[in-house]
């Protein structure tokens, strides 16, 4: 696990015994699938993500001081690993090639995506706009928070989100224009 995806003044408690901890755990994995599934737009790498995140959570549970910054200490963890997942995916472009006569079940997740204007849009971000926006919008969190939990300074996250939101209207008019042809 990297330094950056357990902050620095995160320990849990000593006296909280695994048991507590797993059961946070569980109570946050609907949410947590559900932020690496906007992130990532692709439901099976948001699955694999978040498993993934729960593990490094899990084997660095020690190092979280204060159970009431449990959400931001396993956010932080989810985020971080969602984008090395699409930094990885950019470098390394796989293609699955199904066995003859198997059939495959589409992705419904990506699907909605891509039919919803929205969702087309959130596609044509950088994987860093797509998580301030999700954090914003989707989880709702103020911009202090969502620059905690990513790791970056304030001004960072202010400017990555009014990028994506240029990013956004611009898609969303172009497919609005393109409706109406």
């Amino acid at each position: 696990m990297d330094a950056k995806d357990v902050p620095e003044t995160a320990t849990w408690p000593v006296e909280q015994d695994d048991v507590s901890f797993a059961r946070r755990s569980d109570a946050y994995l609907g949410r947590a699938l559900g932020l690496a599934c906007y992130i990532l737009g692709d439901v099976d790498e948001a699955e694999d993500a978040t498993q993934e995140a729960m593990t490094r959570a899990w084997k660095a549970r020690r190092s979280l001081r204060q159970s009431e910054a449990f959400d931001r200490w396993i956010d932080r963890i989810l985020v971080n690993t969602c984008r090395e997942r699409m930094r990885r995916k950019r470098r390394l472009r796989e293609v699955s090639l199904p066995d003859e006569g198997e059939h495959t079940a589409a992705d419904r997740f990506a699907t909605l995506l891509t039919r919803d204007s929205v969702g087309r849009a959130l596609g044509s971000l950088t994987v860093d706009q797509r998580t301030v926006v999700v954090l914003r919008y989707w989880r709702d969190l103020p911009l202090d928070q969502i620059a905690e939990r990513v790791g970056w300074p304030l001004g960072t996250v202010k400017s990555r989100l009014h990028n994506a939101l240029e990013v956004l209207r611009e898609r969303l008019e172009r497919d609005e224009l393109e409706v109406r042809r």
